[in-house]
């Protein structure tokens, strides 16, 4: 059986006339009566009874029929699924990224995306949480991706992993004096920091305010702009620092830096986008692999 057969059946079983249902689906009478008749010498069954110029459902007719529109709205699906696949995605996308995104996490999931959609052209522009925040509401970025607090409430945001953060010194650090078990006390370090806006500089002004002193109290002995920076002065001995495990994961396995122990919280890799601005096809599609990869690695 066709697909022309079932529309052609469930249209005149539904209007109970041949002509009428002909008309709808712009055919002939003669070609619709021969589509039932088909139908019916191909299964050797009878589908309707002719009661003088009339016909109606027979008992095998009135079985088939929810099947027969089953198959349709299957096929009406399936067509939908090819014609949304066959919107080819392209043109261009511009992402802002906080430092530690944009070199740890975010080139192997752009990298997977080309596979995937090789007509879109990429550009990533690197800042910290409050620069990216500003090139997203000002339309210089597509969408940006951070792990700090965003301020505006123009913004939508939505989680796509997991950053888990050290407090690390240069393996050679003397022992830190511990105020409580796995609460070092933060007062007497050397502290190597980002610069304000930051999201990793937020961490320790979350930890300072946890620990009932203001950051001014702290022994901030460096202002860097860059993880990489404050990564080797750290392993230099200069201080201590509070940074994305994604950074210092190979210094720690290597031994030139050391973890402290200390109970520090997650925080989240975000996507924000501008709430007034429609998003294209494919930006839409680089925020589902961003979501897909984090879900895949959780």
């Amino acid at each position: 059986m066709t697909l022309d057969q079932l529309r052609i059946f469930v249209a005149v079983a539904e209007r109970g006339h041949m002509t009428k249902a002909a008309a709808l689906l712009g055919i002939s009478q003669s070609a619709a009566s021969a589509a039932i008749r088909a139908l019916e010498q191909q299964h050797g069954v009878q589908l309707f009874n002719r009661v003088g110029r009339n016909i109606e459902l027979a008992q095998t007719g009135r079985r088939f029929l929810p099947e027969a529109k089953a198959v349709l709205e299957r096929a009406a699906a399936a067509s939908n699924v090819l014609e949304d696949v066959s919107q080819t995605v392209t043109g261009s996308l511009s992402i802002a990224a906080s430092q530690t995104i944009a070199s740890y996490w975010l080139p192997r999931r752009l990298a997977s995306f080309h596979e995937a959609y090789p007509a879109v052209r990429l550009s990533v522009t690197i800042g910290n949480t409050r620069q990216v925040e500003t090139h997203v509401l000002d339309g210089t970025a597509d969408f940006g991706l951070v792990e700090g607090r965003t301020e505006s409430d123009i913004l939508r945001r939505a989680k796509v992993d997991i950053d888990r953060l050290k407090l690390v010194v240069a393996t050679s650090h003397p022992e830190i004096a511990d105020i409580a078990p796995g609460r070092p006390d933060i007062r007497e370090l050397r502290w190597i920091i980002r610069e304000g806006g930051s999201g990793t500089r937020e961490v320790l002004e979350d930890l300072a305010r946890r620990e009932g002193i203001s950051l001014a109290e702290l022994q901030i002995f460096l202002v860097l702009p860059s993880n990489e920076a404050i990564r080797q002065a750290v392993e230099a001995g200069a201080g201590a620092t509070i940074i994305s495990e994604l950074v210092v994961a190979g210094a720690i396995a290597e031994g030139s830096l050391r973890s402290v122990p200390i109970a520090l919280p997650k925080r989240d890799f975000a996507i924000i986008t501008h709430r007034d601005r429609q998003a294209s096809l494919a930006q839409m599609a680089l925020k589902a692999h961003l979501s897909e990869k984090a879900m895949a690695s959780a």
